[in-house]
């Protein structure tokens, strides 16, 4: 019997077996198309198990989510935005196989936790920056869904300073300062010439002036929602990635000064936030945890 991981996102779909040990295997992986999403994901889930008896499968979605009724509503992916039925479209392709649903996020906080920078440590806050703000957690050991599957999405935390539309319908999320293309976008306002967030972190190597304090503003809000984060569920450890995330020094001293400047309760002395360790196939690797049943 085989078990498959399937990790969902705005700019890519990945899928792989599971390994005996509960990772995933070699991924393969498409871009995230505008229409047919659901085909896109058959056709990758057909491929990773040709030949293979399929008998439970994990899946990672960028949320929201609803894990009790099986359906996803990302916001960044504009056809299922108002909501497709993803478990039951999965179980219909794989007839009889278990399928657990989780956020993106969620996913990300498990992999860490059980094979990544997280290993050894019960409860745990995940944050995954990169087009958007995607946030899970672990608490006592196991991935906490929260009433719909939703708990940990940090990024629609609102941070000070803020008043900026986001995606969600809401203002001042902490998403609209600090995802890649939130930064990118403020720093053109700058004057800056540059297009992507690994340009940013270019320029902010070399000294521009605006991409460090494009940077700077983007680590300052996140050290500020990780800190009120961390206070409402009680965590000591907080793990970063996403592409994003790689912009170094000039993002990550702010995220670290900001979080100390503000995580002054007793209880959050010793408050780590430290960089994932699975990179590109963490999320992926929290599926595969799923469906091997953890």
């Amino acid at each position: 019997m085989t078990a498959l991981a399937l990790d969902i996102g705005g700019t890519k779909i990945t899928a792989a077996i599971v390994g005996d040990d509960g990772r995933p295997g070699e991924p393969l992986t498409v871009p995230t198309p505008q229409s047919d999403v659901w085909r896109a994901c058959e056709e990758l889930l057909d491929a990773v198990s040709v030949g293979s008896d399929v008998d439970a499968i994990g899946i990672a979605c960028s949320g929201p989510v609803d894990t009790v009724a099986g359906t996803v509503a990302p916001i960044n992916i504009p056809e299922w935005k108002d909501g497709f039925a993803l478990t039951d479209a999965v179980r219909t392709r794989f007839d009889g196989a278990s399928v657990t649903l989780a956020m993106d996020g969620g996913c990300a906080a498990l992999g860490e936790h059980r094979f990544g920078a997280a290993v050894g440590v019960d409860d745990v806050l995940s944050l995954v920056v990169s087009t958007g703000i995607g946030g899970g957690l672990v608490l006592g050991g196991r991935i906490v869904h929260g009433r719909s599957g939703n708990a940990g999405h940090i990024g629609h935390i609102v941070v000070p300073g803020s008043a900026t539309p986001c995606t969600c319908g809401g203002l001042g999320c902490v998403e609209t300062v600090s995802s890649g293309p939130s930064a990118v976008r403020w720093a053109q306002e700058q004057g800056w010439t540059g297009s992507t967030g690994a340009d940013l972190a270019q320029s902010a190597s070399d000294g521009d002036i605006v991409a460090i304090t494009t940077l700077q503003r983007a680590g300052v809000a996140l050290g500020q929602a990780i800190a009120s984060a961390a206070a409402l569920v009680d965590v000591n450890l907080v793990v970063i990635g996403g592409g994003f995330a790689q912009a170094g020094p000039p993002l990550w001293d702010p995220i670290q000064e900001s979080a100390a400047l503000h995580a002054k309760l007793e209880f959050l002395d010793g408050l780590e936030i430290v960089p994932a360790k699975l990179g590109a196939v963490g999320t992926l690797t929290g599926a595969a945890v799923l469906a091997s049943g953890g």
